[in-house]
């Protein structure tokens, strides 16, 4: 919530799963003060982002460590990238963003009439013309930085914060300054946790939607057994539907505890963990409701759900026990919880099922 993190991916960036990513990005701007052409450029410098990680990922080896983040701000949206370079590409790299950051931005149009008459195409996409595509969709400069890994690697930073125009927003009084380290520190963050997805946000219908999409992409990506993928896969959309449903609203959200999703994937064992905001008069019911569950065995929890589904009624509360009983069936493991009180009305509920690759 400090850093104003919307979503973060660390892993490599390909064609396929590109497409959630954008689509991600763009369901969370219907929902905010963006009109058409600010989301269009937005959608624009986005996808030349994605584009540039996935062309300039040199060392194949530490393509994984590449980043995605999405930061919601007051006055528009963050979009920073972060990937590892060649030491050898430092200097030339740095030479043609220096260069892009002092054009104006009519010549910076001009710049890019020329490329693209001349053909100035390198192997890796053409001498620049992807950054000077971003400078140019949002009319002002790029932030960068590189992070020293090694004699050899760089970790290379690119940022761009846009307002509800899709046009750049210069550092001012009322923004931070761009800090790589935050980036670099992040990206470690989440390789020491074995994190490669986190959302936090408002979970509409249609982000639900698109993150289960960009996970369904990524888990193809990875070569996991089908088995495993339909597991994680089910039980990523009961836990995200188990999220709306305890939803006391944006307000209260946005003021004591976002929404938050997050997979792991550790020693062959995937963690999908949710945190959401609850009342706290719905804690000690929701407790019982999970001891409960995690009581039974594989036996014990088929029975359960009969049962559980037998007393359902039109108007009953069939998310409840159905979804935490699925969860729980699915998984083959036992459902971790804790409940964090914030203050005399709401609780902030942690929710965590773990798929081991193992299960038949």
């Amino acid at each position: 919530m400090k850093e104003r993190l919307m979503f973060v991916y660390r892993g490599v960036v390909t064609r396929d799963n590109s497409i959630p990513l954008l689509m991600l990005l763009e369901k969370e701007m219907e929902n905010s003060e963006f009109g058409f052409v600010g989301r269009k450029r937005l959608f624009m410098f986005v996808l030349e982002s994605l584009q540039n990680v996935s062309r300039h990922s040199d060392n194949n080896l530490h393509a994984n460590m590449s980043l995605v983040v999405y930061s919601k701000l007051n006055r528009g949206y963050t979009v920073t990238t972060g990937n590892v370079i060649s030491s050898s590409n430092i200097d030339d790299l740095k030479r043609r963003l220096d260069e892009i950051n002092n054009l104006e931005t009519e010549e910076i149009r001009s710049v890019y009439r020329h490329m693209l008459s001349t053909s100035e195409f390198s192997s890796k996409g053409g001498a620049g013309l992807g950054l000077i595509e971003m400078a140019k969709k949002t009319g002002n400069k790029l932030d960068y930085d590189f992070v020293n890994l090694d004699n050899d690697n760089y970790y290379f930073i690119l940022s761009k914060t846009v307002d509800s125009e899709g046009i750049g927003i210069p550092i001012g009084e009322n923004e931070k300054p761009f800090r790589a380290k935050t980036v670099e520190q992040l990206e470690r963050l989440m390789a020491e946790n074995k994190v490669y997805l986190i959302w936090s946000g408002h979970i509409t219908s249609d982000v639900g939607k698109e993150v289960l999409s960009f996970t369904e992409t990524k888990l193809t990506e990875d070569e996991i057994v089908s088995s495993v993928r339909r597991r994680v896969f089910s039980i990523l959309v009961e836990i995200i539907e188990n999220v709306a449903k305890f939803s006391p609203g944006r307000d209260p959200e946005e003021k004591f505890g976002m929404p938050v999703a997050m997979i792991r994937f550790e020693n062959k064992i995937y963690s999908v963990t949710t945190g959401n905001l609850i009342l706290n008069t719905r804690v000690d019911e929701l407790k019982e409701k999970i001891d409960t569950i995690n009581q039974y065995d594989k036996v014990g929890l088929k029975a359960f759900f009969r049962k559980s589904l037998s007393e359902q009624t039109s108007g009953s509360d069939s998310t409840g026990n159905m979804g935490l009983i699925e969860m729980a069936r699915k998984s083959g493991n036992k459902l971790i919880y804790q409940f964090d009180r914030i203050n005399e009305i709401y609780t902030y509920y942690t929710l965590t099922v773990k798929v081991e690759d193992r299960i038949s």
